[in-house]
Parts: structure tokens; C-alpha cells; sequence
């Protein structure tokens, strides 16, 4: 029976400015007075990471960003992979909008955890249950493509929580209620042809989740 084993970093936080919209899959700025000042923790991740291992980040600079900050921490610079898969989710149309007024161009409640609802397909998006869905698929395929191997993924709080919906065999709806901090780490892995949550939302020395 073989075992591959996945350790997913959410990426470092972005610029204040961004985070007062919706950016999805937008590619914005990190905040690099943030990063600056948790060097230690970023540190304290790459310690707990396993060599070898292969990386992956998605297309977005946020996550190859973090990745290197790992590096500079200390853990061996790699080779980064560009997995497409596990890009944060689209929210379409409604990405750009202001926090602030989302609400009025929503069709459906949005999540108490959430910026929409997990059934809510933006048009040009993506729905929450879509994205476990592509999540789903993308992780199967990593898991056959790397037997027993370790794969460090940085990506996006959505595609962390859409990976253990996956693992747990839940819906959104529940999905969406786990909490991934910015620079946390979540572990899972597939065994044979089950998956199961290692670990979830690891933060280091005492980095608090946004």
C-alpha cells in the first residue's frame, strides 16, 4: 500500500489594499511589511517541511513568493512546479468588488466564513463546490503521478479547505467553517485509495490566523 503525503502552506498575507475586495484569483501584491516581520515563522515552517520533497505553487506571485521565503529561512531552495489546479477560486464578475458593498451583488446568502455562498457561481466563475470538485481532481492525479512521495503545495486558503472537503468527503457548506491561517500548514494524505486530514491550520510561533 502506498502512501503520498501532501503539506499545503497558505500563502503569505496580501497588501491592505487588496484585501478591502474580493480578489480571488486575482494576482496582488503580498504585504511586505508582514512577511519582513515573520521571518522566524517563515523559519519554523521550513523546519517542518520534509527534504525530499517536491514543491508547487500556483500561477499567482503569492504563493511563489512565500515559497521563497521559506527558502530564506533556511530549507534548501527548490525547483517550483506550477500547478494550475489549485489556483484560489474564481469569483468572476465579482471580483474587484469592495468588501464593503458585496453583499448587494450576491444572489444567494453568503457563508458566515465566506465571502459567498458554496453554491453561488459568479458569471465567469466558479462555485465552492466547483473549486473541491477541480481540487479533487487535481490532488487524485498528484497522488497517482507520486507514490509514496512528499508534495509541498503553497497555495490559497480556498484550495486548502477545498483539499480537506475532498479528504473528508464533506460539502462546502462544512468546508468552509475550517479555519487556514496565512503561512499555516495543513497535512494530508492519500493511503491506498483513502484519504484521510494529518493535520490541519499548524500555525508557527504564534503567527494568528487571519
Amino acid at each position: 500500500m502506498t502512501t503520498t503525503r501532501f503539506w499545503l502552506i497558505r500563502h503569505a498575507l496580501v497588501d491592505p489594499e487588496a484585501r478591502k475586495i474580493l480578489y480571488g484569483d486575482q494576482d496582488v501584491p503580498v504585504c511586505a511589511e508582514t512577511m519582513t516581520a515573520q521571518e522566524a515563522a517563515y523559519a519554523a515552517l521550513g523546519k517542518r517541511l520534509p527534504q525530499p520533497a517536491h514543491w508547487f505553487v500556483t500561477p499567482l506571485s503569492r504563493t511563489r513568493l512565500t515559497a521563497e521565503a521559506i527558502f530564506a529561512g533556511g530549507y534548501p531552495a527548490q525547483t517550483l512546479g506550477v500547478e494550475a489546479g489549485m489556483i484560489e477560486q474564481s469569483f468572476g464578475h465579482l471580483q474587484g468588488t469592495e468588501n464593503a458593498v458585496l453583499h448587494t451583488r450576491l444572489t444567494l446568502p453568503k457563508h458566515d466564513f465566506w465571502p459567498t455562498s458554496p453554491l453561488e457561481r459568479p458569471h465567469e466563475g466558479e462555485s465552492f463546490e466547483d473549486v473541491i470538485g477541480r481540487v479533487g481532481h487535481t490532488i487524485e492525479r498528484l497522488a497517482q503521478a507520486h507514490a509514496d512521495e512528499d508534495l509541498v503545495i503553497v497555495c490559497h486558503g480556498g484550495t486548502i479547505r477545498a483539499a480537506m472537503a475532498h479528504a473528508l468527503g464533506i460539502k462546502g457548506e462544512s468546508a468552509l467553517r475550517l479555519t487556514v491561517g496565512n503561512i499555516s500548514l495543513t497535512r494530508i494524505e492519500r493511503r491506498g485509495d483513502a484519504w484521510r486530514v494529518v493535520s490541519a491550520n499548524e500555525t508557527m510561533n504564534g503567527v494568528p490566523a487571519f
